[in-house]
């Protein structure tokens, strides 16, 4: 396993437009997650790889480890076909999520909203239901289980 100090040598591999291996992404994404790395290093790391690119393998297991270093959400096999997720980059009005999740979960859809916060200016879905007085944003998965069997 590569060890911290070799993190600034991924950064370097990356920038000299070398590929990076599933254990070195790996690592990359484990020092993120566990605040193991300095922000400049993550900063340096996605400039190279902005810069550089990445072929599909790269790409695949980047996409797989960020996935995995959360919680990872399952479903039951019956809802087969019918979760399904918008999801936005931002902007100013927020005009379609908070209005597109509850007609799709009327078509009977599950609609998970998995949501952010904090983009720029405008905030993100969870910013504005927060500002609703007794909205409650912070939700385990049972409660969200219940809701969803109901539609």
């Amino acid at each position: 396993m590569i060890n911290m100090e070799s993190i600034p040598d991924l950064i370097k591999k990356k920038r000299d437009g070398k590929e990076l291996c599933d254990q070195e992404i790996k690592t990359f994404i484990q020092a993120v997650t566990n605040k193991t790395i300095q922000e400049c290093q993550i900063g340096a790391m996605l400039m190279a790889i902005w810069q550089k690119g990445m072929v599909n393998t790269e790409t695949t297991t980047l996409t797989r480890e960020m996935m995995s270093s959360g919680e990872v959400m399952s479903w039951p096999k019956e809802w087969e076909g019918r979760v399904v997720d918008k999801h936005s980059t931002g902007g100013v009005g927020d005009k379609v999520s908070l209005v597109l999740a509850p007609a799709l979960a009327a078509c009977g859809c599950k609609v998970p909203m998995i949501s952010g916060r904090g983009l720029a200016h405008t905030g993100g879905t969870l910013d504005k239901l927060e500002s609703i007085p007794g909205y409650n944003i912070h939700q385990s998965i049972e409660p969200m289980n219940k809701t969803w069997d109901r539609v």
